[in-house]
């Protein structure tokens, strides 16, 4: 009996420890495989996240189909302010910061370009995010508005221009600029800077800040007609790139002149007659080339200095007249000139018979087509035809240096005769 016992005790005992430590571990694996899937589940998103946003930096065809797409749709359109003349005001001269108006310009050109498309350089908008990960790309959005917000001028790295408009007033330099624009590869700053003729003390940092940011790819611009008729000019910008393209917008000087003339009218109506300010002696027939606006048009005096320290390789001359006539034409040469694939062609002009220049298409988004503003296309005061004769008179020699030097004939002889018509003009 006392076997029997002991062996029941045994017998009872063993069956319970085995079932406790069952237990134990069947809860334990339960508890274990329940943190794990809650883990799993909370850590997903964020894995994710970091595998999207490895994937599209290190894709390095993610920027070129992003070109592709950019160069294979059709014209998007272009809005920018309306009213954008060659003069600032003093404000702007002086401090050469961009306005409002410009930023807002500079954002809504940066939209059509880039909206819905996704950066090399930055995380998805519509990668996940949550926790950690959306502290640390807060500035990401999901939907298309905020999208099209996040694309300021701070999207990119701002440099230093690469090309430069750098001449002449009243040849057509803003509507160049303005066409320009239009192209994805090209980011210029709208106000003129002039930095390497008022500004040069503030430094290059300063001048650098004044640029819009660029992606890789990305061509930097800036125009400053004045440039081109400062005697120190030359050595500077040459000092800061040595490798950097100019372009030159030339136009008739006797109707370059009548243009200047025309604005400064506008500004200033009490000043003398255009016959009054061209001539020391108008009896003995004494020019005034002291004038300035009779002095930029002096070409061949202000290429020399520039052919001191860049050679013509570097130098594009676009033909103001050309550029009225034949936009698409002269966008041509320049898109070539500067590397650039062409994207602006005659799709993107219509004549304005009011103004009596192209404007820009109107963008399909727009109501409005895309043209100069009001200070453009003004009406040239009539001078004396015995006047317009003596200034081409005048002018004929330096013309002739000028296309030799330049290398292109640009025949402003051919159109003496209604030079000192009434006429529109683009600047």
């Amino acid at each position: 009996m006392a076997f029997w016992s002991s062996t029941s005790v045994f017998t009872s005992k063993v069956p319970r420890k085995i079932l406790f430590m069952f237990t134990l571990s069947l809860s334990v694996t339960y508890l274990f495989y329940s943190l794990m899937s809650c883990y799993n589940s909370l850590q997903f998103p964020l894995q994710e996240n970091y595998v999207y946003q490895g994937r599209l930096v290190t894709e390095e065809t993610t920027f070129v189909t992003l070109r592709d797409k950019l160069y294979s749709t059709s014209f998007q359109g272009y809005t920018a302010e309306e009213d954008l003349t060659e003069e600032q005001p003093a404000s702007e001269k002086t401090t050469a910061t961009p306005d409002t108006k410009d930023v807002k310009m500079e954002q809504r050109t940066e939209e059509w370009i880039r909206t819905d498309l996704p950066s090399p350089t930055k995380p998805s908008a519509f990668a996940h995010r949550t926790g950690s990960a959306e502290k640390e790309h807060q500035d990401l959005s999901t939907t298309d508005s905020d999208l099209r917000m996040n694309c300021t001028s701070d999207y990119g790295e701002k440099k230093l221009p690469q090309a430069i408009i750098i001449g002449v007033k009243k040849g057509g330099t803003r509507a160049l600029l303005e066409a320009l624009r239009v192209h994805p590869d090209v980011r210029a700053v709208g106000n003129e800077p002039h930095f390497f003729d008022r500004n040069y003390e503030k430094g290059l940092d300063w001048y650098r800040d004044l640029m819009p940011s660029t992606l890789e790819g990305q061509i930097t611009m800036e125009k400053t007609p004045s440039y081109f008729v400062t005697n120190h000019a030359p050595k500077r910008i040459h000092t800061m790139a040595r490798d950097i393209k100019l372009i030159i917008v030339v136009r008739n000087p006797v109707t370059r002149a009548i243009s200047d003339y025309t604005q400064t009218l506008s500004k200033k109506p009490e000043i003398p007659t255009f016959e009054v300010l061209a001539f020391k002696n108008r009896t003995l027939g004494l020019i005034d080339a002291s004038w300035s606006a009779l002095r930029i048009g002096i070409y061949a005096l202000h290429l020399e200095s520039w052919m001191q320290y860049f050679p013509l390789s570097q130098m594009h001359f676009v033909s103001g007249e050309r550029l009225i006539v034949d936009p698409a034409g002269e966008m041509a040469k320049v898109q070539d000139f500067l590397g650039l694939k062409r994207i602006v062609t005659d799709k993107h002009f219509y004549f304005n018979k009011t103004k009596g220049f192209p404007c820009l298409k109107k963008p399909e988004d727009s109501s409005t087509p895309r043209c100069l503003g009001k200070s453009k296309g003004r009406i040239h005061p009539k001078i004396d035809p015995d006047v317009i004769r003596r200034l081409h008179k005048f002018f004929k020699p330096f013309n002739m240096m000028f296309y030799q030097m330049s290398g292109q004939n640009f025949e402003w002889e051919l159109g003496e005769a209604a030079a000192g018509e009434p006429r529109s003009s683009q600047n």
